[in-house]
């Protein structure tokens, strides 16, 4: 067991679930998880993460996504000033420091993919009542902008689970590196 699930799993409910909250932006999955414990291993924690993802509603998964910034979006005060206002004792900027990380490809792309990013992601916040949420790791600007497109394609119930998918893997992402 690592050194960080140890300690996790030794705090009160409260102190987990606030700890653990900026992995994945739900509070009631971030509660949820912590009434868990003790989990032994990443896998547990992993496993245990996406049963209780798939077990939410569709608002505790709009509250995650919220926590996010847009694909393109600079990440810097904003969402760590969201972060600290869900989530009062974490500090704000891990988020914000993970999305950064996560969108760095996208921060490096040209003004052009970057304008049709923006147009794109308009678009698909009128369409869907959301922002477009994306597993951004290791991703082009450019692919990024591909997968939007083709996810504006999806009807409203078939790019909430997409959605909601890609929200699970920034959620294992980001537990891992919690765990690291």
């Amino acid at each position: 067991m690592s050194d960080v699930l140890a300690r996790w799993n030794r705090l009160s409910a409260e102190e987990a679930a606030k700890e653990i909250l900026p992995c994945c932006g739900s509070k009631a999955w971030a509660q949820r998880l912590a009434s868990r414990r003790p989990l032994a291993s990443e896998a547990a924690l992993l496993a245990a993460s996406d049963e209780i993802w798939f077990g939410l509603a569709a608002e505790d998964w709009m509250e995650a996504f919220r926590s996010h910034p847009r694909i393109g979006e600079e990440t810097g005060e904003k969402i760590g000033e969201k972060q600290a206002a869900q989530s009062p004792g974490q500090p704000a900027p891990v988020q914000s420091s993970w999305s950064a990380q996560e969108q760095r490809n996208v921060a490096a792309a040209g003004e052009e993919v970057k304008a049709a990013l923006a147009e794109a992601n308009r678009k698909y916040e009128h369409q869907f009542g959301h922002i477009f949420i994306v597993c951004a790791t290791g991703k082009s600007g450019s692919e990024i902008l591909e997968i939007l497109r083709r996810r504006l394609q999806n009807d409203r119930d078939a790019e909430l689970r997409e959605a909601a998918e890609q929200q699970r893997q920034i959620t294992h992402i980001r537990l891992r590196r919690w765990l690291s």
